[in-house]
């Protein structure tokens, strides 16, 4: 990749979480700090023992479930119409190809990050409703680690016994994240322990999750550049467990490349489905103006 190729790409990735944090008032720091986490800033990472894809890593039932809430204040509205929520709480997306075009948006930097703020919003609502004070980066992650119901059962439990073994409240979790949830001795690592290892990993977003002034507009470029190449202590946790060389390389080999499988959509945006896709680009004009 050359040099102008990687600048387009990493403007893009800013760009994206900068107007995602100006949108939705959540913090820049925050959103930058969960993408280096999640994916090592790889808008195409998938998960290998979960169904999680893309930059913020949405499993396919949490995605659909923030694009049918979401998707149509960002011009997603074909996406969000094309959902539908069964009587157990299940959504579903009937035809198989407009269902592989709306996951398909996790890997797109922009969608994705929209949806992470828009999710993130709605969890820090609900979380400091719950715990009676304002919610922090790391609160939020623990939501988008664990979904709502987990994350409040975590921070309520920490409040109580901080050091209780994480993995005894969440084996399914720590059985897909083990690197989380046990040190590489193999001990269990305690509520608090976990909680101060994402916080860390989120760095400055760790910290005030609501509006602070910082939607990275300030940022020079290849300051958020370094900021995006230095993985040092980043992996990907609920993605395929890359390691900081494996981010450098993909950075380097990869960026800016339309995600790879992405059905009859176009490198130029999956915001914009392709016209060449008629079927597709069909029943989106329609459920549109529907």
């Amino acid at each position: 990749m050359t040099v102008n190729a990687l600048n387009t790409a990493i403007g893009r990735v800013q760009s994206a979480i900068q107007r995602a944090s100006a949108k939705t008032g959540i913090d820049f720091d925050y959103l930058l700090g969960q993408a280096k986490v999640e994916s090592g800033f790889n808008a195409g990472a998938r998960a290998r023992t979960s169904s999680a894809s893309g930059l913020y890593q949405f499993i396919e039932q949490s995605w659909l479930a923030v694009v049918k809430d979401h998707g149509a204040e960002h011009g997603m509205g074909w996406a969000a119409n094309g959902i539908q929520r069964s009587a157990s709480g299940r959504l579903t997306v009937t035809d198989p190809q407009m269902r592989r075009a709306i996951l398909d948006l996790r890997n797109d930097p922009e969608a994705a990050s929209l949806m992470a703020a828009e999710h993130a919003s709605d969890n820090k609502d609900a979380l400091e409703a719950s715990l009676g004070r304002a919610a922090t980066g790391t609160d939020l992650y623990m939501a988008h680690f664990l979904g709502l119901g987990g994350a409040k059962q975590f921070l309520k439990a920490m409040q109580v016994s901080p050091e209780r073994p994480a993995a005894s409240m969440f084996p399914a979790a720590a059985g897909a994240n083990r690197n989380v949830f046990y040190n590489r001795d193999g001990s269990a690592r305690s509520l608090t322990d976990v909680y101060q290892r994402f916080g860390a990993k989120l760095g400055e977003g760790a910290g005030a999750a609501g509006s602070t002034g910082n939607t990275g507009n300030d940022l020079p470029r290849m300051q958020f550049a370094a900021q995006m190449l230095d993985m040092e202590g980043a992996t990907v946790i609920t993605g395929a467990n890359q390691s900081a060389s494996d981010a450098m390389n993909w950075a380097t080999a990869a960026m800016g490349r339309a995600p790879a499988g992405a059905a009859g959509v176009t490198q130029a945006s999956l915001l914009r489905p392709s016209p060449d896709n008629a079927r597709l680009a069909y029943m989106m004009l329609a459920r549109m103006g529907g």
